[in-house]
């Protein structure tokens, strides 16, 4: 079953001045129901722009966006909200420092939901709250009146987690959600991500400067450059992948050398 499609989409940005630049080459890519395809490639390689097409943040200038069946193509970013979850880099973007998790994950709950001019959390929603964040193994959920400005940026990131996928979204989207984070929590957190994608089974892409991350996460692994998708490997070749041979992969499709950008290879 195909839950996000990328057919043929192509974005331009600064169509017609000396700062035009042609991010996205008729770019096609399928995800399949449980699929968790990690995104890769060099600054400016599109990759950035692809998750932000998919997410509504930016519109294709062609092309079409189809999550679950459903043309998402010329909708807005709040109208996808019923169909996606995401984590953004910082941690700070996705949570309210000033309101406590209980609220935070209130808000997460109502997404894409109509809602009234009463604020009310019922002992059943606080149970699936309290469920939920007992997933994390970070004892949030005796915590929920915490303030979140409290928390660490970790424990925030986790949040985030929980509240873009407390709904179960078509489509999970984890935009370079550990790059800033400290090298001892990104492991932790990227961890918490695998069990909670594992446990419902979610379609996931993650953006990621870091080869190896994406090397070990996920069912796939795709390589942009220049606007295009390169690479797409997955199976037994995904499971037995090394940095070397990603390399040398690359090097073989491109007809180049590839960039040997320390960002990637940490």
């Amino acid at each position: 079953m195909t839950m996000l499609n990328v057919a043929h989409v192509d974005k331009t940005f600064n169509t017609g001045t000396p700062l035009e630049s042609h991010v996205l080459r008729s770019v096609n890519m399928s995800l399949h129901k449980g699929d968790y395809a990690t995104i890769i490639g060099g600054n400016g390689a599109g990759k950035s722009t692809l998750m932000n097409i998919v997410a509504g943040t930016h519109l294709p200038d062609s092309g079409t966006i189809t999550i679950d069946g459903h043309n998402v193509t010329k909708l807005p970013e709040f109208k996808r909200a019923a169909y996606l979850g995401r984590v953004f880099q910082d941690p700070m973007v996705g949570t309210a420092a000033s309101m406590n998790i209980e609220e935070n994950l209130a808000l997460a709950y109502r997404r894409g939901k109509r809602r009234g001019f009463r604020w009310y959390i019922s002992s059943k929603e606080r149970d699936l709250y309290r469920e939920r964040l007992s997933d994390l193994e970070l004892g949030l959920e005796s915590r929920l009146t915490d303030k979140v400005g409290l928390l660490s940026g970790g424990q925030r990131q986790a949040l985030a987690l929980i509240m873009a996928t407390l709904q179960e979204p078509r489509v999970l989207l984890l935009d370079e959600h550990t790059a800033a984070l400290d090298p001892k929590t990104a492991p932790k957190v990227l961890e918490i991500g695998n069990k909670i994608i594992k446990k419902y089974n979610l379609t996931t892409m993650m953006v990621t400067h870091n080869m190896k991350d994406a090397i070990r996460h996920g069912n796939r692994l795709i390589m942009m450059k220049a606007g295009q998708i390169v690479l797409d490997i997955s199976g037994g070749e995904k499971k037995n992948l090394t940095v070397e041979h990603l390399i040398a992969r690359f090097n073989q499709v491109s007809d180049e050398d590839f960039d040997d950008d320390a960002a990637l290879l940490v």
